[in-house]
């Protein structure tokens, strides 16, 4: 592979594939257009992947792997002081990351072929959501969801409008409800029946 260096070259596909698709939406993703972003042949493109689904799920598999490491979803302190702690630095040094995962949840309303590849990726994240917060003696699915989507809704809005002041702002808000909530429900628990 020309500009890449020998052994990153399925790597450097990927995230050209990310790049390509943040700026011109799915519908600009070919052999073609990653190759030229990453800088080799087209022909790389087809030898890694094999087929454009193939591309399109590894890059997604290599988004989301990325995004919950960096998200700081699990924390290891108890409580939910860090819960989130490196959402907004994730998206502020790779929007293109969230733009991409975005582009193909609205792509996957036009593409039912997608949908299954989309709901497998948002289950990574309800799973770590729910894990932590299951950690953290709050193990209730609708409340996992719920988190889930505000999360995906604030990861949204900074991708979209770049405004972290509002996504700390809002996240802050987030542990705090979710702090008020796991003590309440320990108070809750802890009291004898009358």
């Amino acid at each position: 592979m020309a500009g890449v260096a020998y052994g990153t070259g399925r790597r450097a596909l990927l995230e050209a594939a990310v790049r390509v698709v943040a700026a011109q939406g799915l519908r600009g993703l070919t052999y073609r257009s990653v190759a030229a972003e990453a800088g080799v042949t087209h022909g790389s493109v087809r030898y890694h992947f094999g087929d454009w689904s193939t591309l399109v799920e590894e890059a997604l598999v290599h988004c989301v792997g990325r995004s919950v490491e960096g998200a700081d979803l699990p924390s290891d302190t108890e409580g939910f002081d860090r819960f989130a702690a490196g959402l907004i630095s994730l998206v502020a040094a790779d929007p293109d990351a969230q733009a991409f995962q975005y582009e193909l949840t609205m792509e996957s309303r036009r593409r039912p072929e997608l949908r299954p590849v989309m709901e497998r990726a948002n289950d990574v994240y309800r799973d770590a959501v729910s894990r932590e917060l299951a950690r953290n003696g709050l193990d209730d699915p609708d409340l996992a969801e719920f988190v889930f989507a505000a999360l995906d809704g604030l990861v949204f809005h900074q991708t979209a409008f770049g405004d972290t002041a509002r996504t700390e702002r809002a996240t802050a808000a987030l542990r705090s409800l979710l702090t008020a909530f796991a003590g309440q429900r320990r108070d809750t628990l802890s009291k004898p029946d009358s």
